[in-house]
């Protein structure tokens, strides 16, 4: 799959920041503002991510090679289920089902849930089904807050995912950084405990300073295996926002997540061309 989209430039960065600068509404309130408003979505790229893409179709390595599993709790071989949050016009959840997954997309904002329905209605023949025996996945496009539980409690039976999928376009680098202690025990609590349940990461922007602000918050590599080694824990940065004392020992002992794949992604989308990583995680025990 070809890059997509656009980066960004300055003055979509230097808005960005204005609207999430300052006193005012909650963070989720002013993402659903600029769906409401649909003028101005410079995350939104059009199509799957080709970072993801490249995922699902070589590392099944890292993936497993079916999208079914034994669930030894119900007694019963199912599909897959993944959690796209974040998820925007669902792009990636439709690439998901059509590999097989059942996949569900989360979103803060109502309106972004209505256009990613509407999305999926009119562009699923852009998604074709990539294995005629396994078939697609079901869709399901959620209303609810990332963090809170009301939006589980509408899923039937479903207790947790086997392949999450953390865009930071859409949902890492959008997150306030002293949310990221939460953003990594929420993971925690999300994924099954199924030995084959993978996070895989699109890690962006990499190069940033934290000291520039954000949306995007900068988000190097570091981050991620400082806060996903240690779900929940607080994770001290230096002025240049690189995690520091996270060497063995430094840190409570811990739970936590083990990184078994980590690569320069060859495609992505154009705002992270150059620069965007993919990581994949298992739980640690």
């Amino acid at each position: 799959m070809a890059e997509s989209g656009k980066p960004l430039n300055q003055e979509e960065i230097s808005r960005l920041l204005r609207h999430f600068s300052g006193d005012g509404p909650p963070a989720n309130d002013r993402w659903a503002a600029l769906w409401d408003a649909g003028d101005f979505l410079p995350w939104d790229q059009g199509l799957p991510n080709p970072a993801l893409v490249h995922v699902m179709q070589n590392r099944q390595d890292l993936i497993g090679s079916s999208v079914f599993i034994q669930d030894d709790e119900k007694g019963e071989r199912r599909r897959k289920r993944a959690l796209v949050p974040g998820c925007g016009r669902g792009y990636d959840v439709l690439l998901l089902s059509s590999l097989g997954y059942d996949a569900y997309g989360l979103e803060v904002s109502a309106k972004a849930v209505e256009e990613a329905k509407t999305w999926a209605e009119e562009h699923l023949a852009d998604y074709p089904i990539r294995d005629q025996e396994a078939g697609p996945g079901k869709v399901q496009f959620m209303v609810g807050d990332f963090f809170n539980n009301d939006w589980i409690a509408c899923m039937d039976g479903v207790d947790g995912f086997e392949f999450i999928y953390d865009y930071t376009g859409q949902f890492f680098c959008a997150l306030s950084p002293d949310l990221r202690p939460s953003w990594a025990l929420r993971y925690w609590d999300l994924l099954s405990m199924h030995q084959e349940s993978v996070i895989v990461c699109v890690e962006f922007p990499t190069q940033k300073k934290l000291s520039l602000g954000g949306p995007p918050y900068a988000s190097p590599s570091s981050v991620y295996l400082a806060h996903l080694s240690h779900p929940g824990q607080e994770i001290p940065y230096d002025v240049e926002g690189s995690p520091i004392n996270t060497e063995e020992g430094q840190l409570e002992p811990a739970y936590g997540f083990q990184r078994v794949g980590h690569w320069k992604a060859e495609q992505s989308h154009a705002m992270g061309r150059g620069m965007d990583w993919v990581s994949v995680w298992r739980r640690s025990r």
